[in-house]
């Protein structure tokens, strides 16, 4: 085999068992130590009293010019997973094989002393990682031109807000040459420049390293990553090149349910049923719909407040709360339409370019007259569109591509 295309890393079957209880967490410690020391080996497959799985038989291989997103919910073995392969912890089962030089941003500020100055901290960094001092001394400027953090880089890294610790550590981790870099969150903190910064410097790296990017930003995975490995309570539930297969995976871990009480600040919502659009059997629950259905929205709400004409909006979100479309229907409701204080509406969308996947509906109102307005009744009712083209974004746009003169739709 070609040593350029050998895995930097390779897991097989990679255990880790957890003990819930400190006591009998330090009793197992010893007894394993005890078990080692006279050469009969790690304990048995079995679960002890108290012990859990926090990482099951897992299995990868990671190239150059790769990131492998880790996604799951808490608890699901994402940090764990990251510890094991920087050599924080010991598999109690399994092999772990590297290549070159790793490195990591568990956690924040990890290998730096608070009370040495970020310039020693940088000199300290990258001895551990057996860079030569004149090395570090060539790349010092640009370090500190990407952490932007300036004078205080003579400061004691204990006076360092946590967006200076960050941008400190990752200039420190992009300038040496890693082959392996490992990133746990690291990049939820920090303002968005920086973060834009970061996303285009790990993007130029990425054909000389790999990378193994821990997060629950859906959208910064999906602009980052090549492959995905989903986790599920220590278990691989998902592990493939299709990041938007491996990302839907993910957010099938999360219930999603709409609130058909919802209430704002001026009005509230008695009653909400969605359906395909032309109509269709109305339903109460969720409906399933192919992409590009329109969508009718049935509902009746009570007003809490007077008014002369309102006008309604409708929002949609995604899974990570984002809005991703709003329709802003024509006419309004009028106080005349009022009986007890309710009204009941329909709306009808006639398509929806949304790719598959689950979305939420909210609902907006705002007096016409006086510019009052009424709030939001968030997350009302939810739909889900099917379908296995799954797309890096929640909008799916027409177009068309011309080949030799011809036209060909998408």
């Amino acid at each position: 085999m070609n040593t350029s295309d050998a895995p930097l890393i390779r897991v097989k079957d990679l255990s880790v068992r957890y003990c819930r209880g400190l006591f009998r967490s330090l009793l197992y410690a010893a007894g394993d130590c005890a078990r080692e020391l006279v050469a009969r080996g790690a304990p048995g497959p079995d679960l002890r009293a108290g012990e859990f799985w926090a990482l099951r038989d897992v299995t990868f291989e990671l190239r150059r010019g790769e990131c492998l997103g880790v996604i799951g919910a808490n608890g699901a073995g994402k940090s764990t997973l990251l510890k094991v392969l920087n050599g924080l912890f010991k598999p109690d089962a399994g092999t772990i094989t590297t290549r070159g030089r790793v490195g990591a941003l568990i956690e924040l500020g990890t290998g730096f002393s608070p009370v040495l100055s970020g310039r020693e901290n940088v000199f300290i960094n990258g001895a551990v990682l057996g860079i030569p001092r004149s090395e570090i001394v060539r790349r010092f400027e640009r370090i500190v031109d990407f952490s932007e953090i300036g004078d205080a880089i003579d400061a004691p890294v204990r006076t360092y807000s946590t967006g200076m610790a960050l941008r400190l550590a990752f200039a420190i981790a992009l300038e040496m040459d890693l082959d392996v870099l490992l990133l746990d969150e690291i990049l939820a903190v920090g303002d968005v420049g920086f973060r834009a910064k970061c996303h285009r410097a790990m993007e130029e790296r990425l054909a000389d390293s790999a990378v193994i990017f821990v997060s629950h930003s859906m959208p910064q995975v999906a602009r980052l990553c090549t492959r995905l490995l989903v986790l599920d309570k220590g278990r691989i539930a998902y592990h493939g090149p299709d990041i938007p297969a491996g990302i839907e995976c993910y957010y099938n871990h999360f219930p999603f349910e709409g609130d058909d009480r919802a209430r704002a600040a001026g009005w509230s919502l008695e009653s909400i049923a969605l359906a395909p659009h032309p109509p269709q059997e109305i339903t109460c629950h969720a409906p399933r719909l192919s992409p590009g259905d329109g969508l009718r929205i049935d509902a009746t709400v009570r007003f809490e407040r007077a008014f002369r004409r309102l006008a309604l909006s409708v929002l949609f979100s995604d899974r990570e709360t984002r809005g991703v479309a709003q329709c802003n229907p024509s006419g309004a409701l009028r106080a005349e339409d009022l009986v007890a204080d309710r009204v009941s509406f329909q709306i009808a969308v006639p398509r929806l370019p949304l790719n598959p996947g689950s979305y939420a509906v909210s609902l907006v109102a705002m007096d016409e007259e006086t510019g009052r307005f009424f709030g939001t009744l968030q997350h009302a009712a939810q739909f889900r569109i099917d379908g296995d083209r799954f797309g890096f974004t929640p909008v799916q746009l027409d177009g068309s591509l011309a080949l030799d003169g011809q036209n060909a739709t998408c």
